[in-house]
């Protein structure tokens, strides 16, 4: 695993770097974002999923646990947030998204951690609480996820 960092100064910025990464997400992978409330989780969920041609509208599953969305892959868009019991995630058939056909997608992820495959990609945003957009992103990722990534912008500096 090879880690990358980048920061973004809007929410257009931060889906523009999820749309890139949607384009590069391939069959069975699995996506953890740790951050706090309002972090832009889901505005970057919302960026990978325009990345992988979903054409749907994209919203936080807080209440709903789970929401599916088609694309060139299917996208399944977790949130741990109100569900933290690793037998309830079980029982719900959580494995089944992880070992799929699709990319799956997991806010909060840290609460669910020991469930996730070794090679989950690991995206930890912070929000610099005084700058209201500015978002910095660590990105833990395989090597080729890394190289493709990096071909498409500069490793020191901003997403635009």
């Amino acid at each position: 695993m090879t880690a990358m960092q980048f920061e973004t100064f809007s929410a257009k910025e931060t889906e523009t770097m999820g749309y890139h990464l949607g384009k590069i997400f391939q069959a069975g992978q699995v996506v953890a974002l740790i951050g706090e409330l309002a972090a832009g989780k889901t505005t970057l969920v919302k960026g990978i999923c325009q990345g992988l041609d979903v054409r749907q509208p994209v919203d936080s599953p807080t209440f709903t646990l789970v929401n599916e969305y088609h694309g060139r892959l299917p996208v399944y868009h977790i949130d741990c947030y109100r569900e933290q019991r690793l037998t309830e995630w079980l029982e719900l058939g959580i494995n089944e998204y992880f070992y799929g056909d699709g990319v799956t997608i997991v806010e909060w992820a840290e609460r669910i951690e020991t469930l996730l495959p070794p090679d989950t990609i690991w995206i930890y945003i912070k929000h610099d609480i005084d700058f209201e957009n500015h978002r910095v992103f660590e990105i833990v990722a395989p090597k080729e996820i890394y190289q493709k990534f990096s071909a498409k912008f500069s490793l020191s500096n901003s997403v635009k």
